[in-house]
């Protein structure tokens, strides 16, 4: 009984301390991504600054960096917090196995000391032949063997208890270490978030100095919001007008037929006009509903529509490799300016491929100002790909996912970014609720 029970817990206690130790990996692994993560975006920050004087761009990446590094530390935390968890059961353990071999000692020490009261071979045979028939006999002695073999068997729990009691004293110990070891690396990276923190205040303090540049680009991106936008309200509503025109046209064509077949079968005058009239006052089968949606949907981009709609979250990002610059909604700036708007700016290389999200049909390809902007419908949706530069599509193509539309080109700030819009006949939408998590 005793034995199964230490087996027991030795077997809870190697289960806890695997479970343990494949969250520390877990950890192990978070934090050497994050550390990949931080090493690419200071690849990108020495990058951007050899090119350009501090900017935006710079201050997000930075900004990216000590958030980064924050999780990195976060990250240590909880490796911290496991140890600690670990040197607490391990410590409990320790203190349980104690006063197990204390009750074991006590009773060792009893037996050992009836034991030696009872050692005389004369005591020994007189309990034997003290016995009331031979049966009696046998049994006494059985009696006395199990008594040795307990004695044994008492021993032995002591050095079996006492060998997993200094077991846990060494992985006590090599815990402690651990937590040494981690704490060392925390200090290390406080220093690091330190340090980056300071770089993160200089540029800010240097983008403020350019306060009345700054002031200029961003009214300078308002206007070219707004361009985009009028753009943008206009590919919609010249798509509405298509659709009606096209609608009606084809409710005409259903009528024509209709009539013309009335006419070959020698449909009396009034029955004609009655067919006539029936088609002109009701919707014809398969061409509106009677309920209709939208305008912008028809028999041939229903299920585009569909699609496109079940892929919310999980649409492929315009561009392969990127920093999000400004994001959907208001954007407090480094000057303190609140910026509002209806993208998710992207910056990348100048001349990175910018592709499409999802399959459709290119309804605008406009210049504005000295960029381009390519407007794509995906049944009552368009995507909307601004900045861009070299674009290599043409309004009315059908477009794939991930075709290439054109290029990145630079932005106020002298880097590239481009800006990219999720709307329909109504409402705008967070283009980041779409795209699927990086």
């Amino acid at each position: 009984m005793f034995k199964r029970i230490l087996i027991t817990h030795f077997l809870l206690i190697f289960l806890l301390a695997g479970y343990s130790q494949q969250t520390r990996e877990d950890l192990e692994r978070q934090r050497t991504e994050l550390k990949k993560e931080i090493e690419e975006t200071e690849k990108l920050l020495i990058d951007n600054k050899t090119k350009t004087k501090e900017n935006l761009l710079q201050y997000n990446l930075i900004t990216k960096k000590v958030t980064l590094q924050d999780r990195v530390i976060d990250n240590i935390n909880k490796d911290i917090n496991i140890l600690d968890d670990n040197m607490y059961k391990i410590s409990k353990d320790i203190v349980r196995y104690n006063r197990l071999l204390d009750t074991l000692k006590q009773e060792y020490a009893k037996s050992m000391v009836y034991a030696y009261k009872n050692r005389s071979n004369y005591d020994f045979l007189n309990f034997i032949f003290s016995a009331s028939d031979f049966n009696d006999a046998i049994k006494r002695i059985s009696y006395l063997k199990s008594y040795r073999n307990f004695r044994e068997m008492q021993g032995q729990n002591i050095v079996r208890t006492q060998n997993l009691r200094k077991n846990r004293i060494l992985d006590l110990n090599g815990t402690k270490e651990q937590k040494n070891q981690v704490l060392e690396v925390q200090n290390k990276e406080f220093k690091v978030l330190e340090q980056q923190q300071k770089e993160k205040d200089r540029i800010l303090n240097e983008l403020k100095k350019q306060g009345k540049q700054l002031n200029d680009q961003i009214a300078a991106k308002k206007k070219q919001m707004q361009k985009v936008s009028n753009a943008i309200a206009t590919a919609i509503k010249k798509a509405q007008e298509e659709a009606r025109k096209a609608a009606l046209a084809k409710a005409a064509a259903e009528k024509e037929r209709l009539k013309k077949e009335a006419e070959k079968a020698n449909i009396s005058k009034g029955a004609a006009e009655a067919a006539t009239k029936k088609v002109t006052t009701t919707t014809p089968k398969n061409t509106t509903p009677v309920k209709q949606e939208s305008v912008l949907l028809n028999s041939e981009n229903i299920a585009l529509n569909e699609s496109f709609e079940r892929n919310k979250g999980s649409l492929p990002w315009p561009l392969d490799r990127g920093i999000v610059l400004m994001h959907y909604g208001s954007n407090r700036l480094p000057s303190g300016t609140v910026l509002d708007v209806t993208s998710v700016t992207i910056s990348s290389d100048i001349g990175t491929s910018v592709k499409a999200v999802f399959d459709g049909t290119v309804t605008t390809v406009q210049q504005v100002e000295d960029m381009q902007v390519v407007i794509i419908q995906h049944g009552r949706y368009f995507t909307t790909y601004s900045n861009l530069s070299g674009v290599t599509v043409r309004k009315g193509q059908q477009i794939k996912t991930g075709q290439v539309l054109g290029r990145v080109a630079a932005n106020f700030d002298g880097v590239g970014a481009m800006d990219f819009y999720i709307s329909n006949e109504t409402s705008n939408y967070d283009p980041e609720r779409w795209l699927r998590r990086k």
